[in-house]
Formats: structure tokens, C-alpha cells, sequence
């Protein structure tokens, strides 16, 4: 028997594993669910994984609500401020 040692089976679990925080969107329309794209003005539900078990977090109106919720567009950084100059230390050179 060829027993796989205990951390590298916990890290490739880990790998399966959903990360806490992942969130998904379900149809709240009547009848079985269906493709999210044939349905686009149901409302839906957004649903956040906690580790063990999927959340209610929200519920949107349509299917473009819940993309914006499930993939938020980036927000620009600011721009990076220069450093400040170095000022001439009593161990360094004067600079002529």
C-alpha cells in the first residue's frame, strides 16, 4: 500500500476547495433553473461561500446587475507620487 503523506494530500485538497469569499448568482424566476443568459430580467440572488456552506448576501433585479456584483471593474490606482529627492548627508560628497 503507497500511503501519500499527509501534507501533500491536505495541499492538494486546498487546491479543490472553494476559497471563502467566492461568490455566485442564482435565477429567482419560476420553474427549474435554466442557462443565466436566457433569463436576463429575473431577479437573482447572490450568494457568498463561507467554508462550508453558500450565504445569501443579496438580491439584485436582472443578470446585469449580478455581473457587476460577481466581476466589479477595477478601480484606477492613483498615480504614484515620486520619491522625495535625497537630501546630501554630513558622510556624503557636496555636490558641486
Amino acid at each position: 500500500m503507497n500511503d501519500e503523506p499527509l501534507d501533500r494530500w491536505a495541499a492538494r485538497r486546498q487546491g479543490r476547495l472553494r476559497k471563502p469569499g467566492e461568490k455566485k448568482a442564482i435565477t429567482l424566476g419560476a420553474g427549474p433553473q435554466r442557462a443565466v443568459h436566457l433569463d436576463p430580467d429575473v431577479p437573482r440572488m447572490i450568494l457568498e461561500w463561507d467554508g462550508f456552506a453558500w450565504q445569501p448576501l443579496t438580491v439584485v433585479e436582472d443578470y446585469a446587475a449580478a455581473c457587476q456584483i460577481l466581476n466589479p471593474v477595477p478601480q484606477p490606482q492613483q498615480a504614484a507620487q515620486p520619491a522625495p529627492k535625497k537630501q546630501p548627508g554630513r558622510h556624503r560628497k557636496p555636490q558641486s
